[in-house]
């Protein structure tokens, strides 16, 4: 067995247990390797009722006193049943579990393992078996994400097999950055991210493979500087009276903020260099005008530029608002869209189109920059967060031709230090105003027992004609315990919500177009309430949304739960905004009580960046463009300035033939997370 192997070769796992892990991407043994735990679990002593904490984890020895009771709502089931020690009596629910019933007998002792609400009740907790639970006390249990009939067990067997029969990648990391850096051992750091044998090794081995992401990731901006650095601008431009006219007729007036980022484009695309900036600004802070201004600066000098989205529905947006400004502004805009979903003989017109010149703004999602897109004289870029305007796009891009200017925007609040290290081969422009008359969202930081006036609130916002979104952290049960799930928490409103209310439901495991679908009912008004993961972070726009609920908020970081808090506040009406505390300690509450206090996205993140100790690293994986696989930017931050310095100190060795090699032996053309190595 190699790491090239299939995961068939591991022991244990055969046919049908390989199509499952399929599911969860895991084609060969070096899929399951860098298949990391979503977290990890430490095992107690059984706690007397009166001595559990409130919403925290805990494990009670207790009797069933009475026989279970079922009741049906819709297609919920809900099963209560009393059980009680010598020091108290606590109520558990399981949801959707009509069998334990049958297994709960009146009399019996069992262990119970899941938080304990103020009000005593439990849901959906584990049993365990006395022996099976005493076996479980020393040892740190890691916890994968699972799927549908492949359980944690089978993934921690086949990952046992893996570790002690599989020769591991060598470190090629140099000693000399290992040793600077603190570094544990990297194929040490892979045992103990799967089987820690203490906290101690399993914080140093998270470190080392947080180190790595970071370090490679660093290496590739480094490549892509070295490309783009110092590129001169092919595209000579001047400043057009239709840009002058088209900021004259504006119904609104700019911030100060967006007239200086709107000099600095234009300082760019009319100078010697090739433009490659960011524009960082906060929901609502006008960003998208911005970038419009951008466009229209180039077409109007004659050029073609391309708009893309995160989505097709928010691309379709962006495509509807430019035909309306074309209209009403006499722009001399030509805009076509092109998305993954078009039929080829759709796509086939737009190409040529697109390579005629007869189009000279291209609004899309990622086709915008595919290999069969032949422009004429492509000059600007516009892309969001999702979209990494990186080396292999700007290869590509060059390839066709001439290398464009290029804009990202980003709402991702992320404070000046690090954005300066994550954004090296970019400009960064700010917009740190918002503007004037828009309402701001009125937010609570709430605990369970609140869940059914927050239900009474979005049914009264509902029958005022508007919409609503409900966030879990998971899309389906046994993915995280003691967290809401998208699947169960949809039948849950289901049956407490009014009967002709339109609920549905989205998430990232979703075909492409049945998610577009969904995004497209919703903003198009024929959904009532969205319950969605934190897909729905970027790319729908929906004013008519004024709630936003977050069931588990002690599961995000702060800067993306102010990032979802984004999708609402986009229309006149007042937009609230419910973060549901499903569980955690009193410092976990005092964090997300910042949300309280300010709507600024970058103090929330710097307050992120402040609070989220080395050792907080369970929850949900901030998303956003800078989504690595086990590294987080804000709590990982004092790792990411060491792989910055590492790659900045020691950049010819690194790019030295040998390093290359080594680099290049080890790894081929795997791709870990969004680090592409075969570009190096």
């Amino acid at each position: 067995m190699n790491l090239q192997s299939d995961i068939t070769t591991i022991k244990g796992v055969g046919e049908k247990s390989a199509t499952l892990f399929h599911k969860l991407h895991i084609e060969s043994v070096k899929d399951l390797l860098f298949y990391f735990p979503r977290d990890y679990e430490t095992f107690e002593e059984p706690v007397w009722i009166k001595d559990a904490k409130a919403d925290e984890i805990c494990t009670l020895r207790v009797f069933v006193c009475g026989a279970p009771t079922l009741k049906k709502v819709r297609n919920l089931s809900i099963l209560n049943v009393f059980c009680k020690d010598s020091t108290g009596t606590v109520k558990i629910t399981f949801f959707n579990m009509p069998y334990m019933k049958n297994i709960l007998k009146s009399g019996q002792e069992y262990l119970f393992r899941g938080i304990l609400r103020k009000d005593h009740t439990m849901e959906q907790p584990k049993i365990y078996k006395e022996e099976e639970y005493r076996k479980l006390l020393p040892f740190i249990q890691p916890r994968y994400s699972l799927t549908k009939g492949l359980s944690n067990q089978a993934i921690s067997k086949a990952m046992r097999n893996l570790l002690s029969l599989c020769p591991l990648p060598e470190d090629i990391l140099p000693q000399k950055i290992k040793e600077e850096a603190g570094l544990m051992d990297y194929r040490e750091a892979l045992h103990n991210i799967h089987f820690p044998e203490n906290e101690g090794k399993l914080l140093k081995a998270r470190n080392r493979l947080v180190f790595d992401e970071f370090f490679y990731f660093m290496l590739m901006l480094h490549r892509s500087r070295e490309i783009t650095g110092q590129a001169e601008n092919q595209f000579s431009m001047i400043e057009t009276a239709e840009s002058r006219r088209f900021l004259e007729k504006l119904p609104f007036k700019l911030t100060k903020a967006q007239s200086k980022v709107m000099e600095e484009i234009k300082e760019d695309m009319t100078g010697n260099h090739v433009m490659s900036r960011l524009i960082q600004g906060d929901v609502g802070s006008g960003k998208t005008i911005v970038a419009f201004y951008a466009l229209l600066l180039c077409i109007s000098n004659g050029y073609q530029g391309a708009f893309m989205a995160p989505t097709e529905v928010l691309a379709r947006q962006h495509f509807e608002t430019l035909n309306k400004m074309t209209r009403d502004y006499g722009l001399p805009f030509k805009p076509v869209i092109l998305t993954g979903s078009q039929t080829a003989s759709a796509k086939k017109e737009v190409y040529a189109q697109i390579e005629s010149g007869e189009a000279n703004l291209i609004i899309g999602t990622h086709a915008v920059i595919q290999d069969k897109v032949s422009y004429k004289n492509l000059a600007l870029v516009v892309t969001d967060e999702q979209h990494r305007f990186g080396v292999r796009q700007r290869d590509a891009l060059r390839n066709k031709g001439r290398e464009p200017h290029v804009l990202v925007m980003s709402a991702t609040p992320i404070p000046r230090t690090l954005a300066i290290i994550l954004y090296g081969d970019l400009q960064i422009s700010v917009i740190d105003e918002l503007p004037a008359g828009r309402k701001q969202i009125k937010n609570c930081v709430v605990g369970t027992e609140y869940r059914p006036k927050a239900y009474e609130f979005i049914t009264r916002q509902v029958r005022e004609n508007r919409q609503v979104y409900c966030i879990c952290p998971m899309v389906e049960e046994g993915e995280l315990d003691n967290c809401e799930n998208v699947m169960d928490y949809t039948e849950k409103l289901k049956a407490v919500l009014p009967k002709e209310f339109r609920i549905a439901s989205l998430h990232g495991k979703m075909r492409p177009s049945d998610k577009n679908r969904i995004m497209e009912d919703f903003s198009a008004g024929n959904i009532d309430v969205l319950v969605s993961t934190t897909v729905i972070e970027v790319g729908i726009n929906v004013p008519n949304a004024t709630v936003m609920m977050v069931e588990n908020a002690e599961r995000f970081g702060l800067a993306q739960l102010h990032q979802l808090r984004g999708r609402v506040g986009r229309g006149d009406a007042q937009s609230y905004c419910i973060f549901m505390q499903g569980g955690g300690s009193e410092e976990t509450k005092k964090r997300l009580e910042i949300l309280n206090q300010s709507n600024d996205g970058f103090f929330i993140a710097s307050e992120d960046l402040r609070l989220r100790g080395p050792g907080d690293f369970f929850g949900v994986r901030q998303s956003g463009e800078f989504s690595f696989t086990l590294g987080d930017i804000y709590r990982d931050a004092d790792i990411l300035k060491k792989a910055a310095d590492a790659v900045k100190q020691n950049e010819e060795e690194l790019f030295s033939a040998d390093f290359i090699k080594k680099f290049k032996e080890q790894n081929g053309s795997y791709k870990w997370n969004f680090v592409d190595f075969g570009t190096i």
